[in-house]
């Protein structure tokens, strides 16, 4: 039988080795939402408390799922719970910076395509390393870089 020792070592290395891939070992997951408003609660259930409506498609960032319920990261670190059948696997970031430029290609040397403001949903196209080739809703496409938007 094993000592209660030997079994909270056990138990740290299980606790340690989820950390790692609740989020510091592996990509993330995300999704969008697919109708038009999706409300966002504070537990699993239609009858708990409402706490935001996030539009058609606004990324979020998958925690876990639990019996049609999902349980989301949004852009500003919130947890909450949506329907899982709200939500989609079409790729979406959202910006975060101000202003953010839209490139013709992956340089920060290239034409400027557009640009998009602060909190603007754009679709995620490619991943080209540092960069993100994404489409913005009226058809534009271009390059902008990962670290100025959230979802990707």
């Amino acid at each position: 039988m094993a000592t209660i020792g030997a079994r909270l070592a056990g138990l740290t290395g299980v606790l340690a080795a989820g950390w790692l891939v609740a989020g510091h070992g592996l990509a993330a997951d995300y999704r969008s939402v697919a109708v038009n408003a999706a409300v966002l609660y504070d537990a699993p259930s239609a009858r708990s408390n409402k706490l935001f409506v996030v539009n058609q498609g606004y990324p979020l960032e998958i925690v876990v799922v639990v019996e049609g319920w999902t349980k989301v990261r949004d852009a500003n670190g919130d947890f909450t719970w949506v329907e899982s059948k709200l939500l989609t696997d079409k790729r979406t970031v959202v910006v975060k910076a101000s202003l953010a430029p839209i490139r013709d290609a992956a340089d920060d040397a290239a034409p400027l395509v557009f640009e998009a403001r602060q909190n603007v949903v754009l679709e995620l196209v490619e991943v080209a390393g540092a960069w993100l080739r994404v489409r913005h809703r009226d058809g534009q496409t271009g390059f902008i870089k990962a670290t100025q938007v959230w979802g990707a």
